[in-house]
């Protein structure tokens, strides 16, 4: 029963991060010959591989949004609220892809996402113009991922990186940056923040950053009977943010209530996600 259980559990989260075809992108990924970007010992294999990326992936979505030019892209290309699930499942593929699977694929896949970049252009409420494929943009985009995957594997990760892994880390996740058009992306931690720091004199919460936020944090397009356990995930996403992204977001912190109940919910949930997709040891 209780391998039923896990089984139905872990078919299901894999349906909504991956879509409906996902086990034969998941057979083309793994299983496909060639040479990869990152071997099997690389960092990122373990952190894209991990439970964490949950809610690190809700933080990155926060933290990219106090970008306005990032932000109004998103408003006004990527679908967010009319197809919420698509967008993640083209993401996860992506790193999927990028993380496994063979260089040739890799390629392909990076090649097809500076296509929609370049195709996508306007302008902002304020009047100011953007464009997807703008490698400062870009490097945005880059530097919030890498510190939210990074801080959500050191919270919650089965086996978080010693120092030297968390520097890989970054280095390998460069390797992408950089195909995708980031210019000189940070290669370890000291690079990483110094990066983080120099964007903040541009980051603000617009009307459509707190929109963002709102529909991520109470809105979710969730039956009512998994919002508590989306909103678990969603509260360490909110902590694992740095403290001058929750102010601009007015995201207040309440230490004891998150000391107490909120990173021991995100470590039993982050558990119980691992436990339902790891498959059970084969009996021999």
């Amino acid at each position: 029963m209780l391998t039923e259980v896990r089984e139905q559990l872990g078919q299901a989260l894999f349906r909504r991060v991956a879509g409906p075809g996902g086990p034969q992108t998941r057979a083309r990924i793994h299983d496909t010959p060639g040479p990869r970007w990152f071997g099997p010992d690389r960092p990122i294999r373990t952190v894209h591989g991990d439970a964490s990326m949950f809610i690190g992936g809700l933080t990155a979505l926060l933290l990219q949004s106090l970008h306005p030019l990032a932000m109004a892209a998103v408003a006004g290309h990527s679908g967010y609220r009319g197809d919420p699930w698509g967008r993640l499942q083209r993401t996860s593929t992506f790193l999927a892809v990028t993380t496994y699977g063979t260089s040739e694929d890799a390629q392909q896949a990076v090649d097809q996402v500076r296509a929609i970049h370049e195709r996508i252009r306007g302008t902002t409420a304020d009047g100011e113009p953007y464009h997807a494929a703008d490698p400062h943009l870009l490097g945005w985009v880059h530097a919030a991922e890498a510190y939210s995957f990074l801080r959500a594997h050191k919270r919650y990760g089965a086996r978080p990186l010693d120092a030297a892994g968390q520097d890989a880390y970054v280095a390998d996740t460069a390797r992408v940056a950089e195909a995708l058009g980031a210019v000189d992306p940070p290669r370890d931690r000291r690079e990483l923040a110094g990066r983080l720091a120099a964007y903040r004199p541009e980051l603000r919460a617009t009307p459509e950053a707190r929109a963002a936020a709102r529909f991520l944090l109470f809105r979710p397009p969730l039956p009512l009977a998994v919002r508590p356990f989306y909103g678990g995930l969603v509260a360490n996403a909110v902590t694992a943010l740095p403290p001058w992204a929750r102010s601009l977001l007015w995201l207040p912190r309440i230490p004891v209530v998150e000391d107490l109940a909120v990173r021991p919910a995100g470590l039993a949930l982050t558990g119980a996600i691992r436990w339902a997709m790891t498959p059970p040891p084969q009996e021999t």
